[in-house]
């Protein structure tokens, strides 16, 4: 039915009438085409020749590869002698067929495959999620939410696999990374009538309990629990004190995370570690360190011995399937025994265990988890720091002798290790939550400013094929929290209940939809415009210093000009209890310098953290040059990063008139005509 492949110029090839199919998808057109551009045509078209035109093929099979290399020619892409692989059929009639077959016999690929493809990608040929969608023509949001599913618990991963759940399904677990949380929703629900109801596993992730036998209830202890008003849910009688819940999961979260850093930082000491991260549980969230390049160590040399004995054994394994060869030959059992161990004995000597240095180890990033049994632990796999450390500063040798000079040697050495608090994941979504928040209130605030930044949003959105940029959802939607148990007590927050108990909510009460939308039109312009500025500011999203977002919502603080020492201050709460005791130390030397640090370096971690709210809440009694850096000092995930060079930093001022402009131009009715000259 076919003569043999032959490569033939993409412009002598058009596509043939009877490709049977005909409709097409501009998203998975610009898929092909990125495809095409990044790893060339994988699949041959399908032909036959054109009569009186030597050398020249419409194609059967394969139209929309064909359009796509066509495109990449125009761009300048690919070459305009590029050639491409055309399987030509003997009988022009068999075209129509053989299109029908290629399209109709094709599989489409599972989620389960996606993740595992996407996953063995990157952590065994070390692409990046950028370069992956960019190489597929695919949102990279998209490969990092099949990222996100490859982490997911291995009975429910197991499941998405076998087609025995959907994709929404699987994605409700997703939403914590918690694998162990995972695993106890699954098997409380896996036999209701709810396995399959995506709210009702999001709603059962967020009421988890804790088991007594917990690595986190193991941590903490019972005792330390209850203490910090901890609640144990009421055992029956058949139950043992293993199968008690401890119910405030954000208190034992806390205990375990504050637990955790404090031994972290001697683990950090005893195995020489330049940073360490903590994860309060027995695995590392693979979205951790997708982006960490892994520590390779190297294997030791062979000994002479280990040399010789490598040869001897390499000889006699030789001898051994050279005899296997000859016809007719059975080996004995105790000779297929002695192959077996020869063999386990030369892989013992060649596959050693790599060995890292010290000084490796020094600059080298590190997690500490949590055994089954609560102990903490640094985890087997050492990453490269994503930030070089700072140069430790330590003083001369030349300095005054005797035990003081070795005292402040001592506490140089502990401050350049300690210069970055050891900082758990938990505490930079909280930062992100309370930074967004502030955010928030201010966008609420300023309905001019959240008329534009809702316009560009949602002109933005529909504008671009791909826009998994933008740190929002304009359907106005509050987007499911960092942390669902986690509500400061801020200056944000309270001012957010005011500006939400303020809005105008009569038109609410009416039943019918075009009611309600009458009654809110009536409204007055300031009490539409606070609606406005309210739905617009909820739907922000709290994305963690460093994410790619992130740099967005930092560009909006910057142009609404807030002042984040004003509204926010660190506490205990909110701060100083996640960090160990040598990072507070450290942030003391940093706005007092090494007498300041000295002054509190004998206090107990409870009473330090204590200290330092008051100190950078201004409460402290001090030298008014400290007082004055302790007051406007921030952490670098709650700054707005200072703005470019030349950059505005205040809104257009005629941008809400322009926008009247246009809604008078589109005809709007006169209500509409004055909030939007109102905003």
């Amino acid at each position: 039915m076919t003569k043999p492949s032959i490569l033939v110029p993409a412009t002598h090839l058009t596509k043939s009438p009877v490709n049977v199919r005909k409709r097409t998808d501009l998203r998975a057109d610009a898929e092909l085409e990125a495809s095409i551009a990044g790893h060339g045509l994988i699949q041959n078209l399908v032909g036959v020749p054109v009569s009186r035109k030597k050398g020249h093929y419409r194609i059967t099979a394969g139209g929309r590869r064909l359009d796509a290399i066509h495109r990449l020619i125009e761009k300048g892409t690919l070459p305009p002698d590029y050639e491409v692989p055309v399987l030509v059929l003997a009988k022009a009639k068999d075209g129509r067929e053989i299109s029908l077959a290629e399209n109709y016999d094709r599989l489409q690929m599972s989620p389960a495959e996606d993740c595992l493809a996407f996953r063995d990608l990157i952590e065994v040929e070390g692409r990046s999620t950028a370069e992956i969608a960019k190489r597929f023509g695919i949102e990279e949001r998209f490969v990092v939410g099949r990222l996100r599913l490859a982490n997911l618990a291995q009975p429910i991963f197991d499941a998405l696999e076998a087609d025995e759940i959907t994709l929404d399904v699987a994605k409700a677990y997703a939403t914590t990374a918690d694998t162990a949380r995972q695993t106890a929703i699954w098997e409380s629900l896996r036999g209701s009538y709810s396995r399959d109801n995506v709210n009702e596993i999001r709603r059962a992730l967020n009421g988890y309990s804790y088991r007594a036998t917990d690595p986190k209830a193991l941590l903490v202890g019972r005792d330390s629990y209850i203490a910090a008003g901890g609640r144990v849910e009421d055992a029956d009688l058949f139950s043992t004190a293993a199968d008690e819940r401890w119910i405030d999961t954000h208190i034992l979260d806390d205990l375990a995370e504050t637990k955790l850093a404090a031994q972290a930082e001697a683990l950090r000491e005893r195995e020489g570690l330049g940073e360490v991260r903590i994860v309060t549980g027995a695995r590392i969230p693979y979205m951790e360190t997708y982006a960490l390049q892994p520590l390779t160590g190297v294997a030791e040399p062979l000994t002479q011995e280990q040399e010789a004995r490598k040869r001897e054994i390499e000889e006699e394994i030789a001898d051994i399937e050279l005899l296997a060869e000859n016809e007719g030959y059975e080996p004995e059992e105790d000779e297929e025994q002695r192959y077996a161990a020869l063999r386990a004995e030369l892989t013992a000597i060649i596959e050693r265990e790599v060995v890292i240095d010290p000084e490796q180890k020094a600059t080298a990033l590190g997690y500490v988890v949590l055994g089954q049994d609560g102990t903490p632990q640094i985890h087997h796999q050492l990453y490269i720091a994503p930030v070089s450390d700072e140069e430790s500063g330590e003083a001369d040798d030349d300095g005054d002798e005797g035990d003081d000079h070795a005292s402040v040697e001592t506490q140089e050495n502990d401050t350049a290790n300690d210069a970055r608090p050891v900082m758990s994941q938990r505490l930079r979504e909280m930062l992100a939550m309370m930074k967004t928040e502030l955010l928030a209130v201010h966008v609420a605030s300023d309905p001019a400013f959240a008329l534009d930044l809702g316009t560009f949003i949602m002109v933005d959105r529909e504008s671009r094929l791909a826009s998994f940029d933008m740190p929002s959802d304009l359907r106005a939607s509050v987007p499911s929290r960092l942390l669902p148990d986690f509500k400061p007590e801020t200056a944000a927050a309270g001012e957010w209940t005011k500006l939400d108990g303020a809005l105008d909510r009569s038109w609410l009460h009416h039943p019918a939809v075009p009611d309600r939308y009458d009654a809110f039109c009536a409204l007055p312009d300031d009490a539409r415009a606070a609606w406005l500025g309210w739905a617009i500011a909820r739907t922000l999203h709290a994305v963690p210093a460093g994410r790619r977002e992130a740099s967005f919502l930092d560009h909006l603080g910057r142009k609404l000009g807030i002042d984040v020492a004003a509204w926010w201050r660190p506490t205990a709460l909110t701060y100083f209890d996640k960090l160990t005791k040598p990072g507070i130390l450290a942030l003391f030397e940093e706005i007092g310098g090494l007498e300041l640090r000295m002054r509190y370096s004998g206090s107990k971690k409870h009473d330090l953290a204590a200290s330092a709210e008051r100190l950078f809440g201004g409460d402290v009694i001090i030298e008014p040059e400290i007082q004055e850096r302790a007051l406007v000092w921030l952490p670098d995930e709650m700054r707005f990063a200072a703005p470019e060079s030349g950059e505005e930093l205040t809104s257009p001022d005629n941008s809400e008139h322009d926008l009247a402009d246009m809604v008078n131009k589109e005809g709007g009715n006169e209500g509409d005509q004055s909030f939007a000259q109102a905003a």
